[in-house]
């Protein structure tokens, strides 16, 4: 992402003009609009006009609209369909490659700044497109907001890790090639090639199965998977088929001289996951070998806490607090030492429940304590929205039950010494 223009007053208001390069900048803008923004970018809107003769024509006209967003809609990038031996081949064969699947941000609302060719306050849809500024102006830019478009604007931002969750199940051969970077894990393609079950007689036939898959993985890899740019690249499977891709994969580099992929060799780990699926993907960031080379990054850390929540809610509870108001109280009490917090919750339509979770942010750091904003389009986010969206994990043990009571007993005096001052004073 670039940052074109900003301006922003000293309270707040302003607007930032940015330029998305790439699917991870469209998720960030997605984060960035809320409903009631100007958005300002480039649209084909199809205009009327009057001929000398009277007669009316119509044509396509490229200009720049802006609108008061009411609904915001993010499409991830689409894998490629399912796909078998041959129908890779093919695709390897033919002398265009196929142009990657990209994500879609698709901005209505209606237009709230005059232009020639368009009513104000007509509805109008802004397809947002990477490679085109827009820009987005806001009554009041929070810290979230600010911090996301910083953090978006950091050169060489990019995948980091790619992954081949790899499996032999029943008579097929299945994989799923992924990227996976901060905010987004991109499933490129899914295979599935017939292999037959190795038996008396038919060995050979599983042996061509076999290697009719490990070559369809293989190409995949080849066309989806950067491995000069990634940091490192995982071979998932349960059982030995991560080992097997792993030897192929070095054995046609050495006969095909791929001389870029064998000097990528050391990027390469093998990791055993329980079953072949993306949602295995936390068990990957878990695992010893990951973290040793991804420990700086941010998903990583994110996986790593997610996981000491866990641990920490089965053997002491009193120290891991999950749900809104829970998390709310523990913050109150200068108690939470992590706050773990999926990006799902600043993107509520009510601008009070958004303002609620970024003064809970802002006072969780303010007190020193680390706050990790959960993308919801990792693995990790989504087992955090399945508990509210938000999570803290303590600097010591508070009951639930004593702290709620406590706040109870304070409502009351509060609202008693209320009603007293009310009261007119006896002559």
């Amino acid at each position: 992402m670039k940052l074109v223009n900003k301006w922003i007053d000293k309270d707040g208001a302003g607007y930032v003009t940015l330029r998305p390069e790439d699917d991870e900048d469209m998720w960030h803008i997605y984060n960035l609009v809320q409903e009631g923004d100007d958005v300002r970018a480039s649209a084909v809107r199809r205009v009327q006009s009057t001929s000398a003769t009277g007669s009316v024509e119509s044509h396509r006209m490229k200009m720049m609209l802006t609108l008061e967003v009411t609904k915001v809609t993010f499409s991830p990038a689409t894998s490629a369909p399912t796909t078998s031996a041959s129908s890779t081949a093919a695709a390897a064969a033919s002398s265009g490659s196929a142009a990657e699947p990209t994500a879609s941000l698709h901005l209505s609302g209606r237009v709230s700044a005059e232009n020639k060719y368009v009513k104000m306050g007509s509805f109008h849809t802004l397809d947002l497109e990477a490679n085109r500024d827009v820009r987005i102006a806001k009554q009041e830019w929070d810290s979230i907001s600010l911090n996301r478009v910083e953090e978006a604007c950091v050169e060489g931002r990019g995948a980091e890790v790619g992954l081949s969750f790899v499996a032999r199940v029943a008579r097929l051969g299945t994989a799923a090639i992924c990227l996976l970077s901060e905010h987004l894990t991109t499933v490129r393609q899914r295979i599935e090639v017939p292999v037959p079950r190795k038996r008396i007689g038919s060995a050979t036939l599983h042996e061509k199965g076999m290697a009719r898959f490990l070559s369809t993985v293989y190409s995949a890899l080849l066309r989806h998977i950067p491995y000069n740019t990634l940091k490192v690249i995982v071979l998932a499977s349960p059982g030995f088929t991560k080992d097997t891709l792993y030897d192929y994969i070095f054995a046609e580099a050495t006969r095909t001289a791929n001389k870029q992929l064998l000097s990528a060799k050391n990027k390469f780990v093998r990791i055993h996951v329980s079953n072949p699926h993306v949602h295995s993907l936390v068990e990957v960031l878990k695992s010893p070998e990951i973290t040793t080379q991804l420990k700086e990054t941010k998903f990583a850390r994110e996986g790593i806490m997610l996981d000491r929540f866990f641990k920490m809610l089965e053997r002491d509870e009193l120290r891991a607090w999950y749900g809104p108001n829970h998390v709310s109280l523990a913050t109150d009490r200068g108690a939470v030492g992590t706050l773990l917090i999926s990006d799902n919750l600043f993107r509520a339509s009510d601008p009070k429940q958004r303002k609620r979770f970024v003064e809970m942010v802002e006072a969780v750091r303010e007190k020193g304590g680390e706050v990790l904003i959960f993308s919801s389009m990792h693995e990790s986010g989504e087992q955090l929205n399945q508990l509210s969206g938000i999570a803290a994990i303590l600097t010591f043990p508070l009951d639930v039950e004593i702290v709620e009571e406590e706040e109870r007993i304070a409502k009351e005096e509060a609202e008693k010494e209320n009603a007293e001052r009310m009261l007119p004073n006896d002559a």
